[in-house]
């Protein structure tokens, strides 16, 4: 029998090592997971919908082509995880992974949010949906393990 390998949605900040030191962690675990993501090549992201669609008549209309097409990504990956992981970083506000934790809350997917305590109570509603608030991917990779084997690590 073979076990079950769960889709682990990643949305948000893109500007530091969360990813990584997640991925790193449930390797080390030997987690049954496998993690997906929005496209997190800022310029890629910004630029599809120009690069392959061709030039915008304004900013705007940029800004629309590309979410639409990143949409086709991020709706199939979230419809399809077993679980999400939300995180929001200090620096800059991330209104796309609040939009992702609002998909993933109305398709009944679990989701944990990962922030520090300082963007509490802009988050609230965001964390009132969540299964879980986590400070440090660690703190994540402990849920993860958790969740998938049963075993719970009180190191």
């Amino acid at each position: 029998m073979s076990q079950k390998i769960w889709s682990i949605y990643l949305s948000g900040e893109i500007h530091s090592d969360w990813r990584e030191r997640l991925i790193d962690g449930s390797a080390k675990e030997g987690l049954p997971v496998e993690f997906v993501s929005p496209v997190t090549v800022h310029d890629d992201s910004d630029d599809c919908g120009v690069a392959i669609l061709g030039e915008a008549p304004n900013d705007f209309w940029k800004d629309q082509m590309g979410t639409r097409v990143n949409a086709i990504r991020t709706r199939n990956l979230i419809q399809k995880c077993d679980m999400g992981v939300v995180r929001f970083g200090d620096k800059y506000k991330q209104w796309n992974a609040a939009f992702d934790a609002g998909y993933l809350a109305a398709l009944g997917k679990p989701y944990v949010t990962l922030h520090s305590p300082d963007i509490n109570h802009p988050l609230k509603e965001v964390d009132g949906a969540a299964n879980a608030v986590a400070e440090t991917p660690e703190q994540v990779v402990k849920i993860l393990k958790y969740v998938i084997t049963g075993e719970l690590d009180r190191g």
